[in-house]
This record gives C-alpha cells, sequence and structure tokens, in this order.
C-alpha cells in the first residue's frame, strides 16, 4: 500500500551496502575490537548512512548489557574547553564499536555518589568513566565495593586498585623545575589550585622532590582563594609583583588563572621572559597565541579522552586491572630563549 511505512535497516541491510558478510557487519556493531579499524569504520559509515538503530531494549534483553558507558562529569572551575575535549575523545574511540556515550553532570545532584548510585541502581550503563577524582574519591569506594566496571580519570590512594589513566603531573613539575634552572631562575613559585583531586598533591610533592635534587628550595601558593576566580588571580599577580623579592621561576597548572596571574604582574610593569619566566601545563592554543614566547608543557586532552574509553571497555570485557592503569606523558613545548 502507498502509506506502508518502509521497514527500518537490518544487518542485512548494512551487508549488501558494504559488501561483507552478515556475521561480519555484527560482530563489528557488537563488540568491533576484534576487527581491523578500516573495517569497523566502514561499517559505522554504512549504519549511519541508512540511518541504522539496534534494539537496544532487545539487546539487554539477550545480553543483559546496554552497550552504553556513562561518563560522570564532575564541575570544574577555572578550565578551558576540558569538557568537550574529553568527550570528544571518548566519542572518537567508540565509532565503530557497539558501545554509545552518555554524560551525566555530577553537580545535579546533592552528593558525589548519588550519579553512580543512580546508574548503579537502573542499570544504566555497562561501565562509568569518572572524572576529577580525589584520594579518597566515595564514588571510587562504591564501584569497588560493588565490583562495577569503571575508570578514574585521576589516581587514588585506595589500596585496592583500580583502572586509571592520569596526566604524570610528577613528570610535569620535574620538566619545569628542570627548565626554569636552565634559564637561570632562582626563587621557585609553584601555582596550583587544591581542587581535592589527587593531582593536586602529585604536583606539590613533585615539586618538592624535583628542587631537593637540584639543592633547591621552593614555595606554594596556599592562600584561600587565591584561584577561586580570575579576578582573584589577577590580583594574586599584583601582590606578587609587589614583593621585594619577587619569584622569578613560576610554574602553573591552570591556563585560565595563569593568564589572570600574568595579566596581575604585567599591571605591576613585570614582563615575561625579562623580569621572571613562568611554565604552565598546556590543554589548548590559546597560552601560545597570547604569549608566543612562553614555555608550556602539552597534555592532550582528546587523547586522554581516547585512553578512558579504551580502559573502560577493557575493562567490560574483563582485562585485569592491573594492566588498565595508565599516565599520560607531558609534551614539553620550550619557546623561550635559553
Amino acid at each position: 500500500m502507498a502509506n506502508d511505512k518502509p521497514k527500518p535497516p537490518t544487518l542485512k541491510t548494512i551487508a549488501d551496502l558494504t559488501g561483507l558478510s552478515l556475521s561480519t557487519v555484527s560482530l563489528s556493531l557488537r563488540d568491533g575490537s576484534r576487527l581491523k579499524k578500516e573495517t569497523r569504520e566502514k561499517i559505522a559509515q554504512a549504519a549511519a548512512e541508512v540511518g541504522y538503530v539496534p534494539n537496544r531494549a532487545g539487546v539487554r534483553l539477550r545480553t543483559g548489557q546496554t552497550n552504553v558507558l556513562s561518563l560522570v562529569l564532575s564541575p570544574a572551575r577555572n578550565t578551558i574547553d576540558y569538557t568537550r575535549q574529553i568527550i570528544e575523545g571518548i566519542g572518537a574511540h567508540l565509532m565503530g564499536t557497539k558501545y554509545h556515550l552518555n554524560v551525566i553532570p555530577d553537580f545535579q545532584h546533592d552528593t558525589p555518589e548519588d550519579s553512580v548510585r543512580y546508574i548503579l541502581q537502573n542499570r544504566a550503563a555497562d561501565g562509568i568513566i569518572l572524572t576529577h577524582t580525589s584520594a579518597r574519591d566515595p564514588r571510587v569506594q562504591m564501584l569497588m565495593d560493588t565490583g562495577f566496571p569503571f575508570v578514574s580519570h585521576g589516581r587514588t590512594e585506595f589500596y585496592g586498585a583500580h583502572a586509571f589513566h592520569d596526566f604524570h603531573a610528577e613528570r610535569f613539575v620535574q620538566m619545569a623545575v628542570s627548565r626554569l634552572l636552565d634559564l637561570k631562575r632562582k626563587r621557585f613559585l609553584l601555582v596550583a589550585e587544591d581542587d581535592g583531586t589527587t593531582n593536586f598533591s602529585k604536583i606539590v610533592g613533585g615539586f618538592h622532590r624535583a628542587l631537593a635534587q637540584s639543592g633547591m628550595t621552593g614555595e606554594v601558593a596556599t592562600e584561600t582563594g587565591i584561584l577561586v576566580s580570575t579576578q582573584t588571580a589577577r590580583t594574586f599577580g599584583q601582590a606578587l609583583a609587589g614583593r621585594a623579592d619577587p619569584f622569578d621561576a613560576i610554574i602553573s597548572n591552570n591556563e585560565l588563572a595563569t593568564l589572570a596571574l600574568m595579566g596581575g604582574l604585567s599591571d605591576s610593569g613585570m614582563v615575561e621572559g625579562r623580569d621572571y619566566s613562568l611554565i604552565c601545563r598546556q590543554t589548548t592554543d590559546i597560552l601560545p597565541i597570547l604569549h608566543p614566547g612562553i614555555d608550556t608543557v602539552g597534555e592532550d586532552l582528546s587523547q586522554t579522552g581516547r585512553e578512558l574509553a579504551r580502559l573502560l571497555i577493557a575493562r567490560v570485557q574483563g582485562a585485569p586491572i592491573e594492566t588498565l592503569q595508565t599516565l599520560h606523558e607531558p609534551k614539553p613545548l620550550w619557546r623561550a630563549q635559553a
């Protein structure tokens, strides 16, 4: 009849379109990890072109799985483009696999555990990615207790092992200290927001160790609230410039705070590269665009997203936890004249 609805595309539709066998198409859409990347992408593109959508209810009834991974996204102050890059990386890795991503903003709930508890109680995903983890993160404890697959962006201090991917903060600080010493700087200051994450303690510990190994000492900016906003960071920069013995070697792990801090130093006539040298952890192009001569240490957040997705899928599929703990190596981007 003329008003009959067209039949939805099936696995056979994709097989006919790609010239691949029905079993290959089915395997790719169920679990593409065992197939070549080119094959997975070819099938994924064909599925997208014809609008193929798997029957999730049927999949869940047959396998007990949802084919969904959840990103529990914690609030992060003073960050630039973190969310987009992480999601972009996760999505890039999931392309061609059977998995789909949903994002749960953690700041919509009363306690950090509420988002995780919701996923567990409703079996809303096969695995969870956590961001901004703390040393004794209650979300990590809950997931370890239940044995539910997860990976954290950041390390913790639990005795039990779990999957994680983290920026190698200690290596970052070590690189920065060594570079500043090469630039003949002597009065060191670490400016890092105590955001409650394990990353902060790793940076501080690494800073003191790197200086001690060089026979130097330094200070950590511990004044409460100096990085709460760009205005407080700028005011802090103005105060630094007014010291009788200003720091000439500054390490920062936050781009937005660094821009404000440098603005405050500039307000008092201090020039980066002349009066002081600053090295910042870089996750976007904004710093070198505004300050072409500044030294930075790069972190590829899109690659971090890819790695988090890879680790979580491996964990869901039963890979041993000990094989799922990786560190993101910092990339030195030296631009100043030594």
